[in-house]
């Protein structure tokens, strides 16, 4: 299921060069040196805002701006933005129960521990569980995944131990939508959306059985409002003049409320957690598995925005810190500053992944090999430069790249003799084609986290 926002107009950021904002170009392209050539780091795109204006921006094809991406657990902070303005206007209490906003499931949650997390403690993983507990609350019997989640006792008292636990986010989520009595997409268009002059077209968030958006995961859109996002917080609420959180918020939000220093080894996972923002070494910042994020950097007066397909998250945030951070970080310009600037408009005007390069690539209608990725997909026709993926009982078509990506909608591809590279374009993921003897293999790139039918990567519309 998924909803679909209704057209509005879209207001760009402002552009400037790199030295016109006492950035060093020479730091920028290190850092896109870095996103390039690191194992385990694919970018997709990249926009990087100093004092409100875009310094550096690039989409590696077949990503492109105007192109949504899923930003999986990016869509805590729009989530968590949903739930300021929700505050602000009196319609959710911080310090009322969860339970007291779904007051039908009363009888049904009879612990007292869970009957004691408050909104406040669901806003930042502190619900006293120890451990993930989406598939225990996705199994209740009534498909709903918030009595699921009050119906598991928490190992611990409520705002006292952390963990990364996606019903807390959905917890947020169903709230805002019961209070509010709309989707959230909906309940942002007026207070986020139109004011950051968003095209909400091209946006979409999945949903649950019961038609809400997930919070937690699932929101599709492009970078710019990543951008856009993270200059709001940047800004402390206000807007081109206009106040649209409340500085308080902010303030809450982005400031740790509890303890995660032994959550994770990685170092920019343990400096604390705010209301769905994660603090970091440098600044905060609010992110999504393989690789989304929006960084804020207060000190620097900064932001920066990335999608991408990348298993090493700290890799990103390492080369940032590395070469990002000194270039935004008031450093001498050299001379020929503005030479510096060019080069890189130019290099990131023609970012591109690399696309397969051979022999034609084979014809034919193919089955699936043993052991083929994603189970659903049964058949593989590729045929006068067209490709046809069956499954879970629908067609997929696009055309097929010979010498770069070949873009059809929601499909990129790139084939050369025996492969075949499939990007799902509105999502971090590719699946790689082999064929041999009348069959294929598939294998991704890189696993989809909420496993839908092929059809189904893609913005929800």
């Amino acid at each position: 299921m998924s909803t679909e926002a209704t057209h509005v107009s879209s207001r760009p950021l402002p552009r400037s060069t790199p030295s016109a904002q006492g950035v060093d170009a020479r730091g920028l392209a290190a850092f896109v040196d870095a996103l390039e050539g690191t194992a385990g780091v694919e970018p997709h795109s990249l926009l990087v805002l100093r004092h409100g204006h875009v310094v550096a921006q690039g989409w590696w094809a077949p990503f492109a701006p105007d192109r949504p991406h899923l930003l999986y657990s990016l869509s805590k902070s729009f989530t968590s933005t949903a739930l300021g303005f929700a505050v602000a206007e009196g319609l959710v209490d911080l310090d009322a129960t969860v339970l007291s906003y779904f007051p039908e499931f009363d009888a049904d949650v009879t612990d007292e521990r869970s009957r004691r997390i408050l909104v406040r403690h669901v806003a930042n993983m502190a619900s006293g569980h120890r451990e993930e507990t989406i598939a225990q609350a996705s199994a209740d019997p009534t498909g709903d995944i918030v009595r699921g989640f009050l119906r598991i006792p928490p190992d611990a008292e409520p705002g006292t131990l952390f963990c990364y636990n996606q019903p807390c986010t959905f917890s947020v989520s169903a709230i805002v939508q019961r209070t509010s009595g709309q989707g959230l997409l909906e309940f942002l268009r007026p207070r986020l959306l139109d004011p950051l002059g968003v095209d909400t077209a091209n946006l979409g968030w999945l949903t649950d059985g019961q038609g809400r958006e997930l919070g937690f995961s699932g929101f599709h859109a492009p970078t710019e409002l990543v951008a856009k996002l993270g200059q709001l917080y940047l800004q402390r609420g206000v807007w081109e003049g206009e106040r649209l959180l409340p500085e308080s918020w902010v303030e809450e939000a982005t400031t740790s409320h509890i303890d995660n220093a032994t959550f994770n080894a990685n170092p920019d996972w343990g400096q604390g957690y705010g209301y769905q923002f994660w603090i970091a070494r440098h600044g905060y910042r609010g992110d999504g598995a393989y690789g989304q994020f929006c960084v804020v950097l207060p000190e620097q007066d900064v932001v920066v925005a990335i999608t991408s397909q990348s298993t090493d998250m700290q890799a990103v945030l390492d080369a940032a810190w590395e070469h990002l951070l000194p270039a935004v970080s008031d450093p001498d310009l050299p001379a020929d500053a503005a030479a510096h600037d060019e080069a890189l408009a130019r290099r990131t005007a023609s970012l591109a992944l690399p696309p397969l390069e051979g022999a034609d690539v084979v014809e034919g209608e193919f089955t699936a090999a043993p052991g083929s990725e994603p189970a659903s997909l049964t058949a593989v026709t590729v045929r006068d430069g067209e490709l046809v993926l069956t499954d879970s009982g629908d067609q997929l078509r696009a055309a097929v790249g010979r010498t770069g990506w070949a873009d059809t909608g929601p499909l990129s591809v790139s084939g050369a003799g025996d492969r075949l590279d499939v990007r799902f374009a509105e999502t971090p993921h590719e699946l790689h084609l082999r064929f041999s003897g009348g069959q294929f293999h598939g294998r991704w790139e890189t696993a989809p986290l909420h496993s839908p039918a092929l059809s189904r990567m893609r913005r929800p519309a």
